[in-house]
């Protein structure tokens, strides 16, 4: 992986540099989306479980 960003960052082909700029970008993006969806739907199930708890 360091050699990959060293290779990016030395690298004079700018839109190189740039296309995987984007590519990580999407990565991100996409993850961070798939976190926040995860997050939701384990916030839901664990007060589902408070909820269950409380009512007995």
């Amino acid at each position: 992986m360091r050699s990959l960003i060293r290779r990016i960052l030395v690298s004079q082909d700018g839109a190189t540099a740039v296309e995987y700029g984007l590519i990580i970008s999407l990565i991100v993006l996409g993850m961070i989306g798939a976190l926040t969806s995860m997050a939701t739907k384990t916030n839901n199930v664990w007060s589902n479980v408070a909820n269950q708890v409380s009512n007995r």
